[in-house]
């Protein structure tokens, strides 16, 4: 029975089963309902609640968290998100593996858990950074957390150093002025991507009039649809729908990125089940007619 709004749907869980894990051999067979593991993982995930705070319709809190730190460890979540989203991109008409991406950064406030954290000058925020690339879709593609206090020039390496070699189709990507400079050509040398800098308009400066001549005028602040660039902030948006991501209440960064990949893995699913529910609508359609 469904209990939550966040529990896994029969049609979501029949994409996630064959992906989970099998039990290692020679030890004790596993006896925990996987699925209700999961469910337990997005609940807290999308309430906001502490691991000791699960509710009681879920396996133990204990058990449950100790799947999350245990497939965190072994990557298991970033894979996870690896195919589903090949698999989402495809049905969508794409290429598996993306050719553009978008970089970018959030900063985030933390509590007095402790662990890395910095503050950020910029946006006068005390806490740390989720470094994102995404593709034109705004699918993950990888994240790091790190120090709020580190440059984006400087932690863009920390993101795309790990990723060398795994998007063969990958050629350019879009980034903010924060990027231009060292992080720009560090990008260019080391990766061999195109780097475009999408720049906001000038919010003020001297512009020449007809009646006073050169003028110095500052603009309001409004809303400006920056090409490309809106795609990376609507992935920022997906991931605030998530209470647990308000900030960032982990302890080690590499929690903070698994509850990324969680959130996307997710939406994924939803998105993936609705399709997969319409092709059998028109697949079982066809037959009766």
């Amino acid at each position: 029975m469904k209990l939550y709004a966040s529990d896994l749907s029969d049609a979501e869980w029949a994409i996630l089963e064959p992906l989970i894990p099998k039990a290692l051999p020679g030890g004790r067979p596993r006896s925990v309902n996987m699925r209700q593991i999961l469910n337990g993982i997005f609940y807290m995930l999308r309430s906001g609640g502490a691991w000791r705070r699960l509710a009681h319709e879920y396996p133990a809190w204990s058990t449950v968290y100790d799947y999350f730190r245990k497939w965190r460890n072994a990557g298991v979540w970033e894979q996870l998100v690896r195919t589903l989203r090949e698999r989402l991109r495809v049905q969508a008409g794409r290429k598996a593996t993306p050719s553009a991406g978008i970089i970018d950064s959030q900063s985030v406030k933390t509590t007095e858990r402790g662990g890395p954290h910095g503050y950020d000058g910029g946006k006068k925020v005390n806490g740390r950074k989720r470094h994102l690339l995404v593709d034109t879709m705004g699918l993950l593609l990888k994240v790091v957390v790190h120090a709020a206090n580190l440059q984006d020039r400087e932690g863009v390496k920390l993101l795309l150093e790990p990723v060398q070699g795994q998007f063969e189709r990958m050629e350019k990507v879009w980034v903010d002025q924060a990027y231009s400079g060292t992080g720009k050509t560090w990008i260019e040398q080391q990766m061999g991507w195109t780097v475009e800098v999408v720049e906001r308009s000038p919010r003020r400066g001297w512009i020449m009039t007809q009646d006073q001549g050169l003028v110095w005028v500052t603009l309001p602040k409004t809303f400006e649809h920056l090409p490309r660039r809106w795609v990376v902030e609507r992935t920022f948006a997906w991931i605030g729908r998530y209470r647990r991501m308000s900030k960032d209440y982990e302890y080690l960064t590499t929690s903070s990125e698994a509850m990324v990949y969680l959130t996307m893995l997710r939406l994924m699913l939803t998105r993936l089940a609705k399709q997969n529910a319409k092709q059998f609508i028109k697949s079982k359609e066809k037959r009766a007619a």
